[in-house]
């Protein structure tokens, strides 16, 4: 889900991740429990489509907690490493340590 990129347009919300114990319950759970879809899953991680925003559904071991935002400018938070999903970002804290998950708009 690529934002539009317009010289005055907000960032976007992509996603947010939490953290589950096992990706094949999580995603059973929220495919019985709400109207969404699949849009990826594997051992390690899910990324579940709702009307509004994605979830994605990880693994302590392989991703932080974080909420996934699309920057214009997403190089200056540092190198910007591509991801499974053809995506490429980087990871940075707020202030009060969450993690933030800022995405390159391609």
């Amino acid at each position: 889900m690529k934002g539009t990129a317009t010289a005055n347009a907000l960032d976007q919300i992509d996603h947010v991740a939490i953290r589950v114990g096992d990706i094949d319950e999580a995603v059973a759970w929220y495919m019985k429990t709400f109207k969404c879809e699949v849009a990826y899953k594997d051992g390690t991680w899910a990324m579940l489509r709702f009307g509004n925003i994605r979830l994605a559904l990880v693994v302590p071991s392989q991703h932080p907690p974080h909420i996934g935002i699309y920057s214009a400018c997403a190089e200056k938070f540092g190198d910007l490493r591509p991801h499974r999903d053809g995506t490429r970002s980087t990871y940075i804290a707020d202030p009060s340590g969450n993690w933030v998950e800022v995405l390159a708009k391609e």
